[in-house]
């Protein structure tokens, strides 16, 4: 912790409160400081017990994702409040548990927001990457009568699993960019130059242009 307290820099702070997050670690560093720890799950419990987000960040980088158990990893999401705990949590561990299609679908239709913006965030990788048994008109259904008004972290979730349809699955393409264009969301999102804009019909078209280029 003494470590890690002496890795903080004020102007990574205020970036990083800009987004909702509130450490002021360099994540590069931090993965540095986690390359020479290696895995250590004791060490990874001890380190999220502290409820320090710069320490959790470190713990699901030194932690073994299978070593959790299902009651536990859906305790750990719904502590983890901060969108880069959440987006490591959900990405680093919980896709490589046995538990993630169980959690998947306890999460996607949770009431709470932050909570199922993780389900969603399981299922677009579904989407991408085993589809087989999904139900993708029904999630497109889903889409187009929720994520308009939907809070900020589920609606961004929504957002990408729609677009990933769109981009993974041609039969569907046409019907996902048509849901992006008449909701809108996201279109006036700033985009730094070189970097694809999150509005559905755009980031669609152009994944879709490099794949065929």
């Amino acid at each position: 912790m003494a470590e890690l307290a002496a890795l903080e820099d004020p102007k990574v702070r205020r970036v990083n409160e800009k987004h909702g997050d509130d450490h002021g670690v360099n994540l590069t560093k931090l993965r540095a400081v986690a390359k020479r720890l290696k895995t250590q799950q004791d060490l990874a419990v001890g380190l999220w017990a502290t409820g320090d987000t710069a320490a959790r960040l470190l713990a699901l980088l030194v932690c073994r994702p299978k070593a959790f158990g299902r009651e536990e990893l859906d305790t750990m999401l719904r502590e983890a409040r901060r969108p880069k705990v959440q987006d490591w949590l959900v990405n680093y561990v919980v896709k490589k548990s046995p538990h993630a299609e169980e959690l998947r679908l306890a999460w996607f239709s949770d009431p709470d927001p932050v909570v199922a913006s993780a389900g969603w965030a399981l299922t677009t990788d579904r989407v991408a990457k085993r589809p087989e048994g999904l139900d993708l008109a029904g999630l497109l259904d889903t889409v187009e009568a929720r994520m308009k008004d939907a809070p900020d972290r589920l609606q961004w979730a929504m957002n990408e699993c729609l677009a990933r349809i769109g981009i993974e699955h041609p039969g569907y393409r046409e019907r996902a960019i048509g849901i992006g264009e008449r909701l809108r969301v996201l279109e006036d999102y700033p985009t730094p130059p070189g970097c694809t804009s999150p509005f559905a019909p755009v980031w669609i078209r152009e994944m879709v242009r490099r794949q065929e280029a």
